[in-house]
């Protein structure tokens, strides 16, 4: 009898504990989304490139920051997407790489990040990416059909969803994710995150919304965002599409891979002319 107590007692305090990881799961899952910093690490001057720090102003309101850094004006423009964390001035290794290829490119901070007032948000970083848009498109005078659009890693999802609703020239995603949901099942397979999961960014489902090239780039050893959800996307995209397949980690697959990484953004961007 007294263990039978102990058994049921066990179970009692077994499923009280996940519930309450679940919970918490459910409540920090934003925390772990987005990871923010403010203070900007350094310019593209830092690198010896000239550029511009510009305002986008969102459709709910929101005054993001960002960086134009002109090349030699080649056709198209690079409109980047960044990852999770940290902010645009974590990104000067990739603007540099833009600028060896004489593209013009457009960085910015979704809201909440860096100097951009707000806090992060799926709906608001698609709008967020609008303005973006609309900027290069109003302000600068860049037609829609001479816009890449960029996205890394989070970014990716970000750039799904302009160029479900917009017509860019091209679409480049790299170190991209399925869905969150898709993601989240693979970290945490013991929690049932996909009906916990608030965040969805669903680049899979969008794939057949997308009406341009599209060059995926993955490695096989990112341990963040598994190879199998680039080759996924992939095998979703329209025609005509590429698929790049680098070295490296996560963060720094760009870097160790980069003259091979120059040479398939240099291939999928002339063949958009």
């Amino acid at each position: 009898m007294v263990r039978l107590q102990v058994f049921w007692i066990s179970i009692a305090v077994f499923c009280l504990f996940y519930a309450g990881m679940a919970l918490l799961l459910y409540a920090v899952q934003g925390y772990l989304l987005y990871l923010p910093t403010r203070e900007l690490a350094g310019t593209p001057h830092d690198i010896g490139l000239a550029y511009e720090d510009v305002t986008l102003v969102t459709d709910d309101g929101y005054r993001l920051h960002g960086w134009y850094v002109p090349a030699e004006d080649r056709q198209p423009t690079i409109l980047f997407f960044h990852g999770n964390a940290g902010n645009l001035s974590h990104r000067l290794d990739t603007l540099r790489l833009f600028h060896q290829l004489s593209l013009n490119t457009l960085i910015f901070d979704y809201r909440g990040y860096g100097r951009s007032e707000g806090t992060p948000s799926e709906p608001g970083t698609h709008l967020d990416a609008l303005a973006a848009w609309r900027y290069l498109v109003e302000n600068r005078g860049v037609p829609g059909n001479k816009i890449v659009l960029f996205g890394r890693s989070l970014g990716a999802a970000v750039a799904t969803g302009l160029a479900a609703r917009h017509r860019p020239a091209g679409l480049i995603l790299e170190s991209a994710f399925t869905s969150v949901p898709d993601l989240a099942a693979q970290l945490y397979p013991f929690m049932p995150v996909r009906l916990l999961t608030r965040y969805h960014y669903d680049n899979h489902a969008l794939m057949a919304t997308i009406s341009c090239p599209v060059l995926v780039i993955h490695s096989r050893a990112d341990e963040i965002i598994p190879f199998s959800h680039g080759l996924a996307l992939f095998a979703a995209a329209p025609e005509p599409k590429r698929l790049l397949v680098i070295q490296g980690r996560h963060n720094d697959g760009f870097l160790i891979s980069a003259e091979q990484y120059l040479k398939g953004l240099s291939s999928f961007i002339d063949a958009l002319h």
